[in-house]
């Protein structure tokens, strides 16, 4: 009789499963994100050990933890227009952002020595934010604008310093509603400032999927459009407003 009130539970999460989209959503949600802090203990002392503390050289290790996680979400990934990110030096990537599946798609074609720009707030989310931290994420204080722009001014000059790779998300928060929001200009005037490309990254919409409003999550494919690039070089400040309309025209007809 004990090993069946045992036995039971465990019978029950597999039916749920099948039977209720809304227990799927909630269990599937809840196993990311466990499972994304576990492979970020793993991942701390194999930096520390690695690099000695924060170097983006780390993202190389985050990289090779998560590209399986798509698999246990019963999730695919494709990707097109990979041969753009195949440039020497510095560059901004730039993509659409709907959830925090992004980073399933972000570390399936993360090149070398690639970090994020991210809000500040994501560094105290425990062992997640402490091992984004160790890569080497630049972390932007979102309500003040001065600090953002100081932020982007230095990410500018370290890009060039040591050879390193952006990716930025130009529309400043999460969207799932099949368009673009307008987007903001850090992104753009990183680029300009620093004289580098821009290559827009396109993720497909996530609703055939999953919907956070509608509580679903179900399997299926996350498709990911890379886009030629986008030179700034001879760009001023000048420049930015009609760069990053130019980019907009070019994510939302893609």
């Amino acid at each position: 009789m004990d090993a069946l009130w045992m036995v039971s539970p465990l019978l029950l999460v597999p039916l749920l499963l099948w039977t209720s989209s809304t227990f799927a959503f909630y269990f599937k949600k809840f196993f990311y994100v466990a499972w994304m802090m576990f492979l970020a203990l793993l991942a701390i002392p194999m930096s520390v050990v690695k690099s000695g503390g924060r170097d983006i050289e780390n993202m190389r290790i985050i990289r090779f933890l998560v590209r399986h996680v798509k698999y246990l979400l019963g999730l695919q990934i494709e990707v097109s227009g990979q041969e753009h990110l195949q440039l020497q030096g510095p560059y901004v990537i730039i993509s659409n952002h709907q959830s925090s599946l992004d980073v399933l798609g972000m570390m399936e074609i993360l090149p070398d020595r690639c970090t994020t720009i991210a809000k500040k707030e994501l560094i105290y989310a425990g062992t997640v934010g402490l091992i984004c931290w160790l890569g080497g994420i630049v972390f932007i204080n979102r309500k003040k604008t001065s600090d953002a722009k100081n932020v982007m001014c230095d990410a500018a000059k370290t890009m060039l310093e040591d050879q390193i790779r952006l990716w930025v998300f130009p529309e400043g928060t999460r969207n799932q509603q099949g368009d673009l929001l307008p987007f903001k200009k850090g992104a753009f005037h990183l680029a300009v400032q620093a004289q580098v490309p821009i290559i827009p990254v396109v993720f497909s919409s996530y609703n055939s999927f999953y919907h956070r409003k509608e509580k679903q999550f179900n399997s299926g494919t996350i498709r990911l459009k890379i886009l030629p690039k986008i030179e700034t070089k001879g760009m001023s400040s000048d420049d930015v407003s009609s760069l990053a309309d130019k980019s907009y025209q070019v994510g939302t007809s893609s």
